[in-house]
């Protein structure tokens, strides 16, 4: 038997490093990435979360230096998640001007005034009953908690923020958000829209390290049906109708497809959060030596990119900007 007489060989463009560096068609850079950081307005010292290898609260008073790390390592934001020394059944301390993302996007923008710092614009992390709004028995009450988002966003704008991102899944949250903050002269702030959210599983970790697990119940009735595609579409072109800037798909992993087919529906930047379940994930599976992480982490990267992504919220962020970075030594 003789083998046949192959032309096309797709072989000959992956036999060395340089020629797969020239012809690969998704790249990752550090400026792709968004760290997010929990700033817990309780604590003096950075507190460790437990189901978060490597990922802590920290304090106002280490904002500076979060800041300038991040800076340092070529990041070109962060998103601020707020822990409150006080809670009330309405999240009322997210509109104070002296709350604590509002002095943690002071001290950020004072300490690295070129970094981006975005809000994330929501209620659970203020209320005492971990839901994302006002409560009329035990639902939400969606135009009761689009008049505090008004009231939330614009004092992150007043405190000096560069993108406001709400991420509560109200319906007219955009074209709410946006007249507030057009009324009161801040026309060039960008919103980046958690457009198409689901009720995932994945966002477990995350509640611990916000402090915001429901007291009761679950976000089913306002976030989305994980088995639902053309909503998310709707639900994306809806924002983009009402004046989002960037939309943003959460979580990521388990949601490809929907990358995807939001990118190709719309015209916008899309973001996509790399969530704590994700993340723990693999910290745990690394820990046991079951995976390479930082292999694992890279793929699932470019992946995201590859699914249609122009930016990424990440809290393997740091790591990847220095794995990066050494790659380019």
């Amino acid at each position: 038997m003789t083998l046949p007489d192959l032309v096309v060989r797709p072989r000959r463009l992956r036999s060395g490093a340089g020629i797969r560096s020239l012809v690969r068609e998704t790249t990752l850079s550090t400026a792709d990435f968004i760290y997010p950081v929990f700033v817990d307005e309780t604590i003096t010292e950075a507190v460790a979360v437990a189901s978060m290898p490597g990922v802590s609260r920290i304090p106002l008073s280490q904002v500076d230096q979060c800041a300038n790390e991040v800076a340092e390592l070529g990041i070109p934001g962060i998103i601020f998640f707020g822990i409150p020394a006080e809670k009330d059944a309405i999240g009322s301390s997210g509109w104070d001007d002296q709350g604590i993302v509002q002095r943690a996007i002071r001290a950020a923008k004072a300490a690295c005034p070129e970094l981006l710092a975005i809000a994330d614009t929501c209620f659970c992390e203020y209320t005492n009953h971990g839901h994302c709004g006002v409560l009329h028995g035990e639902d939400v009450d969606n135009d009761a908690t689009l008049l505090n988002l008004q009231k939330e966003a614009v004092s992150y704008a007043r405190a000096g923020i560069d993108v406001i991102a709400p991420s509560g899944m109200m319906d007219g949250t955009i074209a709410a958000i946006r007249m507030a903050l057009d009324a009161e002269g801040f026309t060039n702030i960008p919103i980046m829209s958690y457009a198409v959210k689901y009720a995932s599983g994945y966002f477990g970790p995350f509640r611990d390290a916000a402090d915001s697990t429901p007291s009761f119940g679950d976000r089913a009735t306002y976030q989305m049906d994980p088995a639902n595609r053309r909503e998310a579409i709707l639900e994306a072109k809806l924002d983009a109708e009402q004046g989002a800037d960037i939309l943003m798909v959460k979580p990521a992993l388990a949601y490809m497809d929907i990358i995807r087919e939001v990118k190709d529906a719309t015209m916008l930047p899309m973001a996509v959060y790399n969530v704590s379940g994700e993340y723990a994930m693999v910290k745990a599976a690394a820990e046991k030596g079951w995976i390479d992480e930082r292999r694992v982490v890279l793929e699932t990267m470019l992946g995201f990119k590859r699914a249609g992504a122009d930016m990424i919220l990440s809290y393997h962020a740091k790591d990847v900007a220095r794995w990066l970075r050494e790659d380019r030594r």
